[in-house]
């Protein structure tokens, strides 16, 4: 699972400040995050392929998580694209994103497809052999959710010393992998425990864009390895954070502690701070394992 921050500030976009994106590499899927503006050039310092996205997960309807998202379905079109893009975000999203498409004469040479989110409860949105994604509802000023990710546990692992005292014709490999006894070259059955180890433990990346300070989302993210949680103010400005239902620096690292995650990364930064580190200094008083978003960092 790799993480690379594409844009990590809020609304106002600076030279060297880009709105949220992230791009998510997870057991096969490069999966994009929010699409606030200048998203494909930041993807493009990345060296990011365009063609392996094909599902765009879009947080809520404001400008700095969605205004480049029309740009990038039109890049997508100029380059040729047929391979098809799902699109999940808030109801709505379909007539705003096509009536630009519609009103540019630039309707896609491929098939789009939107699928909008109106469920105020946590719902799985995305599966398959390799992948579950699941909503996780915050409180904004608009209808939001976060994104849960969660990895299928993988196949049994080839214990490589232990093979080597059997002689297994490595056609069997794969028997092995899926959890089957095999056959050694003398006829004899060799039990899978002996040759295998279990599979890599899968792992969970929970995204929480805009929200109020909200402890009902902890049983839905509870023991993720990583969690990325806004912190658009720092205390001293909580007030203005309950205004705008935006969360502090303390209160992600509360909602990671309570809910036992791994690691947090901070992000969505408020403008008005020019010294990002002391995001991690207040939310160190309750969180040790911080991790302050930039844009273009990679997390593995």
């Amino acid at each position: 699972m790799n993480i690379t921050i594409l844009g990590c500030h809020s609304a106002s976009p600076h030279e060297h400040k880009n709105p949220t994106a992230q791009l998510l590499d997870i057991k096969g899927h490069r999966l994009l995050i929010d699409c606030g503006e200048g998203t494909q050039v930041q993807l493009r310092k990345a060296k990011a392929s365009f063609v392996h996205i094909k599902h765009i997960f879009i947080s809520h309807l404001h400008g700095d998580h969605f205004y480049g998202l029309p740009g990038l379905i039109s890049s997508f079109r100029l380059l040729g694209r047929e391979a098809p893009l799902h699109v999940y975000g808030p109801k709505g999203i379909k007539d705003a994103i096509t009536l630009l498409l519609k009103l540019a004469n630039s309707w896609t040479n491929f098939p789009l497809h939107f699928h909008e989110l109106s469920s105020k409860k946590s719902a799985l949105i995305f599966e398959d052999e390799h992948v579950q994604v699941h909503t996780i509802p915050l409180i904004h000023r608009v209808y939001t959710n976060g994104f849960l990710f969660v990895e299928k546990a993988g196949n049994r692992r080839i214990n490589k010393e232990a093979i080597k005292k059997y002689t297994i014709d490595k056609s069997q490999f794969r028997l092995l992998q899926l959890g089957k006894d095999v056959v050694d070259n003398e006829g004899k059955t060799i039990l899978n425990k002996l040759l295998t180890l279990n599979p890599h433990q899968p792992k969970k990346y929970a995204y929480c864009s805009d929200t109020a300070y909200n402890p009902a989302m902890i049983p839905l993210i509870k023991g993720v390895d990583l969690l990325y949680h806004e912190s658009t103010f720092l205390q001293q400005h909580e007030q203005l954070a309950t205004q705008t239902q935006h969360s502090t620096a303390q209160q992600a690292a509360k909602i990671a502690r309570d809910a036992e995650v791994g690691k947090l990364i901070l992000g969505h930064y408020s403008s008005r701070y020019k010294d990002l580190s002391i995001f991690k200094d207040e939310a160190q008083q309750f969180f040790p394992n911080i991790v302050l978003a930039s844009d273009g960092l990679q997390i593995s």
